[in-house]
């Protein structure tokens, strides 16, 4: 499975928010994008450069590579609605996000590692496909033989650490191990600082 292994804090880095917890303590300290020439970039960004950079920070935050996204923007320009809340209802739906999202994880990579190797079941059945989309009425459980594993015996612990805000489209039981799909995402509960409409104005030049 494709996947983007460059490190996440140069991404967090070059992007200008923190897509991983271990990404914030550096911020901290180093600010600016990364490079040998990066603080000699003053120039005014063109519009242009701002949709690109609105993009990729949205794409490396879900984790996404170049053409996933792309077909995600195509699909959600074609559904009725607004574009831009498409995508980002689509982005929130996948499963590696709501796991996330359920405080299962304390990061979307993290929860992409987990889902694909295996340790989830939707509706009963093994999954281990990071990018299934979920709707309403979905049932994501551990797999019982998951649940006997250092992590999850553990679960008490990171899900304390991820401090989520509770979503009105995601109920989460950390007793029994289950995350339930309870709604649509609303657009408010996507992450903040996101910029939807200078994605549909890059992919629609």
């Amino acid at each position: 499975m494709a996947r983007d292994t460059s490190p996440i804090v140069k991404q967090s880095r070059r992007e200008g928010v923190a897509l991983h917890p271990k990404a914030h303590k550096i911020m901290a300290r180093k600010s600016g994008i990364p490079g040998e020439h990066a603080h000699g970039r003053r120039s005014k960004p063109s519009m242009y450069s701002t949709q690109l950079r609105e993009k990729q920070k949205v794409r490396r935050m879900y984790g996404l590579l170049e053409k996933q996204f792309a077909k995600l923007m195509g699909e959600a320009v074609r559904k009725p609605g607004l574009s831009g809340e498409n995508l980002l209802r689509f982005l929130e739906l996948r499963l590696d996000n709501a796991v996330y999202r359920a405080g299962f994880a304390t990061s979307r990579r993290q929860a992409r590692q987990l889902v694909s190797h295996g340790h989830f079941e939707l509706n009963g059945r093994r999954v281990d496909i990071p990018s299934i989309r979920l709707k309403v009425g979905d049932v994501v459980t551990v797999r019982p033989k998951s649940t006997k594993s250092g992590y999850f015996t553990a679960i008490n612990d990171i899900y304390g650490a991820t401090s989520q805000v509770p979503l009105s489209w995601l109920k989460s039981d950390i007793k029994k191990l289950k995350i339930e799909v309870v709604g649509q995402p609303k657009r408010e509960e996507a992450e903040a600082d996101i910029n939807e409409q200078l994605i549909v104005e890059y992919y629609s030049r």
